[in-house]
């Protein structure tokens, strides 16, 4: 039997199963050495995020408990390159490994899944909505105050059954994940102006090592541009906040016509407070304007905004 060329990891959710085949058959079809049955084998691999279950990620560690465990393996040369959701990408990798490529972006927005029920608005008094993003519980809040706030972990299918069961009266998930497991239907996807999307998410991101120019080489044929930039601008403005994983933080920047616009927010977790910032540019300025973008919220937010 013939060894693979390239050993992609990711976790082993279903979800990140789907999407690093869609690395491979996208390798596949723009790369003529990878073109053969066989020649990419993708690796599940169980990370940290994996393994907790019973508590927000953000008392855990946060950022980065789903990739540490893949990063180690592609350190090791266990693996030629990692796949990963971009949202749950640090702001940083390790010395010797590096995003060398990207898929392009699906739809970034949020989905609320209550039932009959297609508007956060539309919710009962008190009702309880499920979730364990810091960001989408703060801006829950912002908006509905009354709501009751209950952690929520799982794969897609499971927070999807929890609440069929009547764990919950709501939850929210990512459209991007819901379309590419085959589930656009599920839900109803809720305007940017009422949840900001999390920095990078519908982005899938591919990491390699940096001494590794064949594979680099290879993911630079599928590697698609305009998400590149928008992540960018993205991850540029998360890094001038990232002083905590406990203050919730939103941004979505989106590509048309030449044009780069992104949009920014950080909150209290309780909802009580949001600052929002945006800026117009050119894709040349992506990094630019996302640390830009970065430093107003940080000076309007002032020192006590970001919990220790």
């Amino acid at each position: 039997m013939t060894s693979p060329f390239l050993r992609l990891g990711t976790r082993g959710s279903p979800l990140a199963l789907t999407q690093t085949g869609l690395v491979r058959d996208s390798l596949a079809r723009s790369v003529p050495a990878l073109s053969a049955p066989g020649a990419i084998e993708i690796v599940p691999i169980r990370t940290t995020g994996d393994v907790i279950q019973d508590r927000p990620l953000s008392e855990a560690g946060g950022k980065g408990l789903f990739v540490k465990e893949i990063e180690e393996a592609l350190l090791a040369g266990r693996i030629d390159a990692a796949v990963h959701s971009m949202k749950d990408m640090p702001t940083a990798q390790p010395p010797g490994l590096a995003i060398s490529a990207f898929l392009p972006r699906e739809d970034a927005r949020d989905v609320l899944i209550a039932g009959d029920l297609e508007r956060i608005d539309a919710l009962p008094r008190g009702a309880i909505v499920g979730t364990s993003a810091l960001r989408r519980k703060a801006l829950l809040l912002h908006r509905r105050p009354d709501l009751q706030i209950v952690t929520f972990r799982g794969n897609v299918e499971t927070r999807l059954a929890k609440r069929a069961a009547g764990t919950v009266h709501a939850t929210i998930l990512a459209l991007a994940g819901l379309k590419r497991l085959g589930r656009p239907e599920v839900g109803t996807p809720i305007p940017e102006a009422e949840m900001l999307p999390a920095v990078g998410q519908g982005a899938v991101c591919i990491e390699a090592r940096t001494d590794d120019a064949r594979t680099r080489g290879w993911l630079a044929a599928i590697d698609h541009e305009s998400t590149g930039v928008c992540v960018r601008a993205e991850h540029a403005m998360l890094v001038v906040l990232d002083g905590s994983c406990r203050t919730p933080i939103a941004g979505h920047a989106i590509l048309t016509d030449g044009a780069l616009h992104l949009r920014a927010l950080i909150a209290r977790p309780d909802g009580s407070t949001v600052i929002e910032t945006e800026r117009h540019g050119s894709p040349t300025e992506a990094a630019a304007m996302g640390r830009d973008a970065g430093e107003e919220l940080k000076r309007r937010g002032g020192p006590g905004f970001f919990a220790d």
